[in-house]
């Protein structure tokens, strides 16, 4: 039997990445997504429907995240599932939360452009390679062969 828990989301950041140290230098960003989901009801009226999605970044990712995205920057984020649960100490009761872990991430703002990130990365070498996409405008003019 093969199992598969991979998810991919594109929304914007609903509140500023929070990262913190664990005791052993590990990085850990957590942050919250909006996905919006646009459709038609039963009387033909366009709805809209947004999920929150809790995300974890570990080490380097973790580190660009909180560095260079605020709340409502825009993303994709490439994770997987996780199922937390714990005991919560001033009810007694048991908890859980889905949340996803961050594999890969995309910043989908451009440079200094209008899409929410407020820092703009300074060296290209500090972006990650996900984040950057080659230009055709940097290409030389060239005839194509087909």
């Amino acid at each position: 039997m093969a199992y598969l828990n991979k998810v991919f989301l594109i929304g914007n950041l609903t509140r500023d990445p929070e990262l913190r140290v664990t005791p052993k230098g590990t990085s850990i960003c957590q942050f919250g997504l909006a996905v919006n989901r646009q459709f038609k009801d039963e009387s033909g009226a366009t709805r809209d429907e947004t999920t929150f999605v809790d995300i974890e970044a570990w080490g380097k990712q973790g580190e660009l995240v909180s560095k260079y995205l605020t709340k409502g920057s825009p993303a994709m984020v490439e994770g997987r599932l996780k199922f937390d649960q714990w005991d919560d100490k001033t009810s007694g009761q048991k908890r859980s939360k889905i949340k996803v872990v961050l594999e890969n991430i995309q910043f989908l703002s451009s440079r200094g452009g209008a899409g929410g990130s407020a820092a703009a990365p300074s060296d290209e070498s500090d972006m990650p390679s996900s984040g950057s996409k080659p230009s055709f405008k940097d290409q030389p003019d060239e005839d194509v062969p087909f």
